[in-house]
């Protein structure tokens, strides 16, 4: 093993070929071709054979083997070979659906994967972290996750979390010093591993290892891996199947007994108890809840909302508080330097004079206290850094184009002036401090909070010279601020200190302050109807802001977060408020400013305890406990940092409030059409195991072989089930309540609805059965085949929704038009082409017979559309 520790970066710089202004492209082409990309490979998957072979180790489908053996045994050689090629079939689109399940898991991981910010050739980047090479120069700042091995060069207080490696939970404290001799993975300070999660600081790293030649490669585990878990409905429905099995199974012995003290021959008595089996096993009913699922979780993933658990599709439709961040998610994350306030004035930006020493020294400190760059034209970094770039290229173009023509760019001044120790920003102190020479002299430049950093300031920067700052300075400053807040715009504050100390978080006192920036983040065009959406669907929105709560409200009211009769509250007055407090006011509180993570952590814990399902957004680093302790974390595709992806369970890809809430429409739907596909599939069952049990215990010939139920359950319904879940959302949707969580799908209400709409084709299944029985046996059996697959096709619409379908639409879904014709025509075939006959034990229907048993299978239908029409 190579021990990057103990080598000085010079001589890692040498050995890996690359200079302070990072790898070339052709550099980065050449080792890419080399080494490979950046990336783990997984552990060794099944093959397909493996996944096909699997498809029959289903108890129901064993039970389905049962009878294709008694059909062999009964003479039926036909029917067992029908069987068989259903099951055979089924095994088939299993297998297609599991391969298609796994692709689009893969494809999810990849829109959700990490990403790292490099220097090469000089420009700051950001790539994949699949097109990391060994030599890359990356940037590492607080919230990244390591995506490979490398040593430090540049170090800024950086700190690390190694658990994924080490096993110890504390932040381990780096170094870019060299470490001599040998060192244990925990003690090589001046490295960083793949896997690792940046909690503090920021530093530059050189790349020595990628993929299975990192650490974590060696030990081939990935931390934020993607595991395959089961739903909650899933299980459920698992646990039904279970239960079902275990009762046809019960059933089934009493049928057969019934039928041997009958004096029934031993084979027609086990074909009794074999057709009753299939009529009541819903071969289908797992792969079309998975089926819809994935498609649910495909469409969201196109409207920009990723889910990285499937289970989130389920709690979206629960969801009753939403509590949001502002910037960015309720606003654009467009930050523009609205106007600056210096020496007790308001400044706009075209009366700044950068010949001004005050106006200067603002301009440095808003430059080079600040980590964020411009690209092309595209800002990299936070959101905020560089609009203020963008301020400091405005007032170039505007007061001197002679430096602008001369390439003197922020760039410019920043290679001109070294950086000598920095502080970064963290959300508890709210500041973040450099040090540099300026005009040889060491200074501390400092930008943050206004209510952080006037406290710490003893004097004021004027045009002319420094003097100290009064408390009639100072509510000067508080007035200018309240009223850049009213107006919802953002400030920061800027200061300065010269001085010859190490700069450490004590030296961050007695700063003589420089002025204001006030930006402004506008709200998203689409925010105030997303949160009237959200009111709609009985979900209260909540805005929690690191920003002042002046400002917050601002924004609030303007979206309508914030009504007549709600509350703000600050971090402060929030732990100053008992638990039995808060509990009595959180509903009122409409806007919490200022808070800590531990704010969020208590705000979502106390809405939970009310009984609310919560959905948290965030994007910085600490921000992640909140997202674990929500019930759905939402974290920010763009401005989110990889701590808060890990933890989150739906990825924003547009960082939008209304992409929330269109998940929250579409996962209600997604719950709304497996709840109809499950009803479609059941009743239909149920209307089989009673014409079975109905003939059983009349002492009637059997009035479907397991041939005609295998052909239902596996061919024609499941067409129409997965149509039904694909039928679109409406704007009804966000006018209902949201779910209770703690009610499953399979309710009294819910099985006593299936019983009645089976019952109902049952009843005139088995009158097509006494209308053939005055011929034949086999003609009843035909007769009632015909009518119970057809009345099922039809049912298909009428599972569609709550309303009538010509409320619905009969072209709304086009999918459950094609199921019908497909469903149709295959039993259309089997009736009409004499070859088939013999497979499928049916005779041939007269045209009589063939109008009765139209009108009977659409008899159901005409009954439930009624009712259904005088309901609505």
């Amino acid at each position: 093993m190579k021990e990057y520790w103990n080598v000085s970066a010079e001589e890692l710089r040498k050995q890996f070929g690359v200079t302070e202004q990072g790898l070339t492209e052709i550099q980065v082409a050449q080792i890419r071709e080399k080494k490979g990309e950046n990336i783990l490979k997984e552990g060794k998957k099944k093959n397909t054979l493996q996944i096909f072979l699997q498809q029959f180790c289903d108890l129901l489908v064993i039970i389905l083997m049962i009878a294709a053996i008694i059909s062999i045994f009964s003479g039926n050689v036909e029917s067992t070979i029908v069987i068989l090629l259903v099951l055979i079939i089924n095994a088939v689109l299993g297998t297609i659906q599991h391969v298609n399940a796994a692709r689009s898991l893969e494809s999810l991981k990849q829109l959700s994967s990490p990403s790292a910010k490099v220097v090469r050739e000089g420009i700051r980047k950001e790539v994949l972290s699949k097109e990391i090479v060994p030599g890359d120069l990356i940037i590492l700042e607080a919230g990244d996750m390591i995506v490979a091995d490398g040593r430090i060069l540049k170090n800024y207080s950086l700190q690390v979390n190694e658990s994924s490696l080490t096993g110890e939970s504390t932040n381990v404290e780096k170094t870019d010093e060299l470490i001599n001799g040998e060192a244990a993975l925990a003690d090589r300070v001046n490295m960083v591993y793949s896997g690792s999660l940046v909690t503090y600081g920021r530093a530059e790293v050189l790349v020595t290892s990628i993929g299975m030649e990192t650490e974590l490669g060696k030990i081939a585990k990935l931390m934020n891996e993607a595991k395959e878990h089961k739903t909650p409905l899933q299980e459920s429905l698992d646990a039904f199947s279970g239960k079902l099995a275990i009762l046809i199974m019960c059933v089934c012995a009493i049928v057969f007994g019934l039928s041997i003290y009958r004096k029934m021959t031993l084979l027609d008595s086990l074909m009794f108890a074999v057709a009753l089996a299939v009529a009541a096993i819903p071969e289908a009913l797992g792969s079309i809840v998975t089926i819809v699922q994935a498609m649910g979780t495909q469409k969201m993933a196109k409207e920009n909302a990723i889910i990285k658990e499937l289970k989130a599709v389920e709690s979206l439709g629960c969801i009753s508080v939403i509590c949001s961040d502002k910037t960015g998610t309720l606003t654009q994350n467009k930050m523009t330097v609205q106007a600056l306030f210096v020496d007790g004035m308001g400044l706009r930006l075209e009366q700044i004079d950068i010949t001004n020493r005050l106006h200067r020294y603002l301009l440095y400190d808003a430059i080079l206290t600040n980590d964020s760059s411009i690209v092309d034209g595209k800002g990299i970094g936070d959101p905020t850094e560089y609009a203020l770039l963008e301020m400091f290229r405005n007032v170039q173009i505007k007061n001197n184009p002679f430096f602008n023509s001369y390439g003197m760019n922020e760039e410019f001044i920043r290679n001109s002036m070294h950086r000598v120790e920095e502080i970064p920003f963290d959300s508890n102190r709210k500041l973040m401090s450099t040090k540099y020479y300026l005009h040889n002299v060491p200074t501390i430049l400092t930008k943050g909070a206004l209510d952080v950093l006037l406290d710490r300031c003893l004097y004021k920067m004027t045009s002319d010279l420094v003097e100290p700052l009064t408390e009639k300075d100072r509510q000067e400053i508080l007035q200018q601020n309240q009223l850049f807040s009213e107006n919802g715009l953002r400030v920061l504050a800027f200061a300065y200190k010269e001085t010859d100390a190490p700069l450490t978080i004590e030296e961050e006192q007695g700063f003589t302050f420089i002025g204001l920036v006030a930006m402004v983040d506008p709200p998203r065009e689409e925010s105030k109807k997303a949160v009237a959406d959200a009111r709609r669907a009985g979900i209260r929105p909540v805005m929690i802001t690191g920003d002042h709560k002046v400002t917050a409200v601002a924004i609030a009211k303007k979206i309508g977060i914030f009504e007549e009769g709600d509350t703000a509250v600050t971090g402060a007055e929030l732990d100053a408020m008992s638990k039995e407090q808060l509990e009595q006011q959180i509903t009122k509180i409409s806007v919490y400013a200022r808070v800590s993570p531990e704010n969020k952590i208590r705000i979502v814990e106390t809405w939970q305890n009310r009984g609310n399902v919560v959905a948290m957004t965030g994007d910085g680093v600490n921000d992640a406990p909140a997202l674990k302790k929500a019930d759905i974390g939402v974290a920010m595709g763009i401005t989110g940092t990889e701590v808060s992806k890990d933890a989150a369970a739906m990825i924003l890809s547009d960082d939008n409030f209304a992409t929330i809430i269109k998940a929250v429409a579409n996962g209600r739907n997604v719950y709304r059409n497996i709840t109809n596909a499950i009803v479609f599939l059941l009743s239909g069952n149920m209307a089989g195991i009673l014409s079975v049990l109905y003939t059983s215990f009349m002492g009637l010939p059997v009035p479907l072989l397991p041939v005609h139920l295998l052909f239902i359950n596996l061919l024609t319904d499941s067409l129409p089930a997965i149509a039904i879940g694909m039928e679109p959302s409406d704007k009804t949707i966000l006018e209902e309540k949201p779910r209770n969580p703690n009610i499953g799908i399979l309710t009294g209400q819910f099985i006593g609805k299936v019983a009645c709409l089976g019952g109902l084709i049952a009843a005139v299944t088995m009158a097509a059965y006494y209308m053939g029985l005055k011929t034949s046996p086999a003609m009843a059996t035909t007769m009632a085949f015909s009518t119970l697959t057809l009345a099922r096709l039809f049912h298909g619409f009428n599972c569609r929704g709550k309303k009538c379908i010509f409320k619905l639409g009969i072209r709304s879904n086009p999918y459950s038009l094609l199921a019908f014709i497909c469903g149709a025509g295959l039993l259309a075939l089997v009736l009409a082409v004499p070859i088939l006959h013999d497979i499928f034990s049916v005779e041939t229907l007269s045209l009589s017979q063939v109008i009765r048993v139209i009108g009977l299978s659409l008899l159901p239908t005409v009954i439930i559309q009624t009712i259904k029409a005088f309901r609505s």
